[in-house]
């Protein structure tokens, strides 16, 4: 296998690691909520350590491999990777933001978790799992299913926030609580966003094809998608 085949495989396997190590971390928070772990704050700092490590050497060899790559499929693939590694750092941060209100409201024995926190996580945590899929697999007609889906994340999170800001008006005493909440919801609404990020990366990686900002007078542009 040619050198430089053979480091955008060791990229690509260190994206799936990331990907999972995130995965992971945000289910042990969600799951911390209702558990009442106070100790998952600590195990979501580590884990947020070995991801922001796997970023920086995604990052730190793309540099060196820009300079080796000679087809657009290869420069796309380095830079749709240092994207991606970007946003699967930036899951791992909304992790550790969950992991510490989790631990908020495991010190309130009064607190009752929001009926659909589980629901929400499992609905982005499935967004990041399809397009990381259609990354793995150059299935680019799956990361397009993805990108509709982050409305329905939007909705929700608007929904709980309004709910809970309803509770709030009824009861002060839930503040803590309720707040809490809005910032869990939050965080799982921007994990939604990253897996749309990474889902339109995909697109782009496999099509030549950049659709961020494509849509009635919004820009589009194509490139060959190349050999």
């Amino acid at each position: 296998m040619p050198r430089l085949e053979r480091e955008l495989a060791e990229r690509r396997q260190m994206l799936i690691t990331m990907g999972g190590l995130a995965d992971d971390a945000v289910r042990k928070a969600i799951s911390a909520i209702f558990n009442r772990d106070a100790s998952v704050t600590h195990t979501a700092k580590e884990t947020d350590k070995e991801i922001d490590g796997l970023q920086l050497d995604i990052d730190e060899k793309a540099i060196e491999l820009l300079r080796s790559a000679s087809s657009p499929k290869e420069l796309r693939f380095i830079t749709v990777a240092m994207k991606i590694a970007r946003d699967l750092e930036r899951v791992g941060d909304e992790a550790t933001t969950i992991s510490r209100r989790a631990f908020e409201l495991s010190q309130d024995t009064n607190a009752s978790p929001a009926p659909d926190v589980i629901r929400r996580a499992e609905i982005e945590l499935g967004m990041l799992g399809d397009a990381l899929k259609a990354f793995v697999t150059g299935d680019s007609a799956r990361a397009r299913e993805v990108i509709p889906r982050d409305k329905e994340v939007d909705a929700l999170n608007k929904q709980l926030h309004s709910d809970l800001t309803k509770q709030i008006m009824t009861n002060p005493c839930t503040t803590p609580r309720c707040l809490n909440f809005m910032v869990i919801s939050k965080s799982l609404e921007r994990i939604g966003d990253h897996a749309k990020n990474i889902a339109e990366d995909v697109v782009y990686l496999y099509e030549g094809r950049d659709i961020r900002y494509t849509g009635p007078g919004k820009v589009r542009r194509t490139e060959p998608p190349g050999p």
